[in-house]
């Protein structure tokens, strides 16, 4: 499965960078976010590993995000492997103008097991929460608002 996604995010390119490419932020606009631990390769450069959990009702769903491709300002891409699923997810981040950016993003998603059953009764779901997660940054670069109470 494949698709992809933009939003537009009322903020100068340099701040929505200094937001997405910080890991301490991504418990803001990552509903269910519990943790997020590097444990191999330089952190935030390509190869680097890290173990994210997540919550999401009563499922504990843990992936292994490995960081393919680093150019930012410009782009950020990475694997994300779960039981049952792969993921490509490549980020790229353009001027629209000196006050807004354009972050756009090229999914691809691979299923294994009882989690192609999932992907093909409800192939939408997959695309709506990758831009829940687009929307739910932008407030919180914009706005600041925050899962963490």
């Amino acid at each position: 499965m494949k698709y992809n996604l933009d939003i537009t995010i009322n903020l100068p390119r340099e701040k929505v960078i200094e937001l997405f490419d910080n890991p301490d932020n991504m418990k803001h606009w990552q509903k269910g976010l519990v943790s997020f631990e590097h444990f191999s390769g330089e952190a935030g450069n390509v190869g680097a590993k890290s173990k994210l959990k997540y919550k999401m009702g009563k499922r504990e769903i843990e992936m292994i995000e490995t960081i393919t491709k680093r150019d930012l300002p410009n782009e950020f891409s990475g694997t994300y492997e779960a039981k049952g699923v792969w993921n490509d997810m490549k980020n790229y981040f353009s001027i629209v103008d000196e006050n807004k950016t354009k972050w756009a993003s090229e999914v691809e998603f691979k299923f294994s097991g009882f989690m192609k059953i999932i992907a093909f009764l409800m192939p939408g779901n997959f695309k709506k929460q990758s831009y829940k997660y687009m929307v739910d940054f932008k407030n919180f670069a914009e706005n600041g608002t925050s899962f963490i109470q």
